[in-house]
């Protein structure tokens, strides 16, 4: 299943989607956890009972502000959550 969090206004669409088959089978042991900057990241258990990635509540509204220092303007050459999460289960929409 893919999960969303983020939002639309009148700037774009910012959001971060997980695919949560790829998320449980994580071989970085939940290296997104540290990869993010800003710790927006948590591991929570689904509905399933299985243990995925998700967005913090508090941070889904802000997510064009909060990712901004890892885009390319920010001087990276590939975000830091992506790289990390290596079954490739994290996007960004923008």
């Amino acid at each position: 299943m893919i999960a969303n969090y983020g939002y639309k206004d009148g700037s774009g669409e910012y959001y971060i989607s997980i695919d949560t088959d790829k998320c449980i089978d994580c071989a970085a042991d939940r290296a997104c956890l540290t990869a993010c900057p800003k710790h927006m990241f948590e591991i929570i258990t689904d509905d399933y009972d299985d243990e995925v990635a998700w967005v913090k509540k508090e941070c889904t509204r802000a997510l064009a502000y909060d990712c901004a220092g890892c885009k390319p303007a920010g001087g990276y050459t590939s975000l830091p959550c992506t790289t990390a999460c290596t079954p490739g289960a994290i996007k960004h929409s923008w």
